[in-house]
């Protein structure tokens, strides 16, 4: 099990994602709303780079009191990690599949020592 130093906190731009190697294995981390996140930079779909894709909320349907359709929006309570190859959605806060909540991405846990950040495999 190892720990890799993945650079300062200061400055880590929200949308952003470093790439470090734990254990011979490519992460990814980012931090959304100030929350930090590691995930093995591997979609479970076909091997993409899911860490290196956007972060969206989740999208959800409007309908009306007749059941018809308004649209779609944006849920930002929900943020979802979408690889950029194929456009698999992951829950960014447990690293679920969102169409199957029983696969996740291997996540790793990020740890903060003053202004400095740990990614521990």
């Amino acid at each position: 099990m190892g720990e890799v130093h993945a650079g300062s906190a200061t400055g880590f731009a929200e949308g952003t994602c470093r790439l470090v190697t734990v254990d011979g294995r490519e992460v990814g981390l980012r931090v959304h709303d100030g929350a930090f996140y590691a995930y093995e930079n591997r979609c479970l779909h076909q091997g993409g780079p899911v860490c290196e894709g956007i972060v969206v909320g989740r999208v959800e349907e409007e309908i009306d009191a007749e059941g018809a359709t308004l649209g779609q929006r944006f849920v930002d309570d929900a943020p979802h990690l979408v690889c950029p190859w194929h456009a698999f959605e992951y829950d960014l806060r447990t690293g679920e599949l969102v169409t199957d909540r029983s696969r996740k991405l291997r996540r790793y846990e990020v740890v903060q020592r003053g202004e400095e950040l740990y990614v521990v495999g």
